[in-house]
């Protein structure tokens, strides 16, 4: 199932006045939690500085930074979902960062690559990413074992076959797809050449071959018996179904490792593993989700600002961060740093998947109508399960959806170019 975060009490912004020595930075659920104790070494190097630290629930955190920035009363730093970034972009709230870069000890080269683009919206960095998300799978290796199967599957094909044959002996419904979780079906329209929209995103591309192609692949799941047509609220207790063998394949994030570790018993600690998504001919691409932090243009410190999020990107304070939270860093020199008790996560045994797979994930379009159409494309492909809808049929209507919601974006567009 999808994380559920711990929401911290909001501070409204206009609660005191601004000083000149104060930073403002807000952050939602448990980052937000964490961030006082993650921030004390700043606080050590900048000892002129008071840090005012405000905490948002992501339930209301994308209404209330579109109210500050109408308001001008934007913090000087945020933590911001990266989905959301094409939007603050759009209505110039964000600084560009690419200039401060060398100054700040940053390259581009250092982060997935798949992570840094979501922070790049029209040829800018507006971000820095503080943590990544992605998806992959979540298998019993003793159940796959069982099928005749001695390593996880790493192209469509294997896994086709690796569901026949768990369906036909001790797994029957092997592939557990909740039909209300949209990253499943986004991560496999990844893997496709196509982009998801066309013509700079004007219009929706999901008659196209490339989504034509993951949608029928993932449909084909549940018409072939191999995943039930359920949400995630409809699984009484994940952990328990998992353990008991009711299915042998799921699809999530990195956040299931330390809940599987937890919720597991023991003889089953060594019975689970992750391994990158199958793609159509190989490993293949996942979603780029996390989030990033940005630095407000309207902040009287942007040079300070800066300094922040530089500080909180630093391999070791990331490795902090992973303790506290277990999110993901988004550097690839921090997988490699020795942990206390612990191999560093490159070698552990079930975070190593995730590196594979973050140097495989792609964004999403750059486009601040994006959530929406993720929404709709899950609730099309959702009516496809239970209706039997074709996968031309779904893409059809998807697209007509979809040329609504983009209808302002083209204006827009339109309006710059004869501009």
């Amino acid at each position: 199932m999808k994380r559920r975060r711990l929401l911290a009490a909001p501070l409204l912004a206009a609660c005191s006045p601004e000083r000149d020595d104060e930073l403002r930075f807000w952050a939602m659920g448990r980052e937000a939690e964490v961030a006082p104790q993650l921030l004390r070494g700043f606080e050590r190097e900048h000892p002129g500085v008071r840090l005012r630290i405000e905490a948002l629930p992501w339930t209301a955190a994308h209404e209330k930074l579109l109210t500050a920035i109408a308001g001008d009363a934007a913090p000087d730093v945020a933590q911001m979902g990266n989905t959301w970034l094409p939007e603050m972009a759009q209505l110039g709230a964000l600084e560009p960062l690419d200039d401060q870069l060398p100054e700040l000890g940053l390259h581009a080269g250092e982060h997935f690559d798949g992570i840094w683009q979501t922070n790049r919206i029209q040829d800018r960095l507006v971000g820095l990413p503080w943590y990544v998300d992605t998806r992959l799978l979540f298998y019993r290796r003793d159940l796959l074992a069982q099928a005749g199967f001695a390593h996880p599957p790493q192209d469509w094909a294997q896994w086709r076959a690796a569901l026949q044959a768990l369906h036909r002996g001790a797994v029957p419904r092997p592939m557990l797809l909740p039909t209300n979780e949209f990253e499943p079906l986004l991560a496999l329209a990844l893997q496709q050449p196509d982009e998801l929209l066309r013509e700079g995103g004007r219009h929706g591309n999901f008659s196209g071959t490339g989504f034509q192609k993951a949608l029928g692949f993932y449909l084909d799941m549940f018409h072939q018996g191999w995943a039930p047509g359920v949400t995630n609220n409809q699984v009484a207790n994940l952990y328990q179904e998992f353990a008991r063998g009711r299915f042998a394949c799921y699809i999530s994030g990195p956040w299931n490792i330390g809940e599987f570790k937890r919720r597991l018993p023991a003889d089953l600690q060594g019975a689970w593993a992750t391994a990158p998504l199958p793609g159509p001919d190989g490993w293949g691409a996942s979603v780029a989700g996390g989030a990033s932090l940005v630095v407000f243009k309207r902040s009287r410190r942007k040079a300070l600002a800066a300094r922040l999020i530089a500080y909180l990107s630093r391999p070791n304070v990331q490795l902090q961060f992973y303790a506290l939270t277990g999110n993901l860093p988004p550097r690839r020199a921090t997988w490699a740093l020795p942990r206390d008790g612990a191999p560093a996560l490159r070698d552990d045994p079930h975070a190593a998947a995730f590196a594979m797979q973050l140097e495989r994930t792609r964004p999403t379009p750059a486009v601040p109508e994006w959530e929406r159409i993720a929404q709709e494309m899950q609730l099309a492909a959702a009516r496809g399960v239970h209706e039997g809808s074709s996968a031309a049929e779904i893409g059809r209507s998807l697209d007509a959806r979809v040329e609504g919601i983009l209808a302002k974006r083209r204006w827009v567009l339109d309006r710059e170019a004869r501009a």
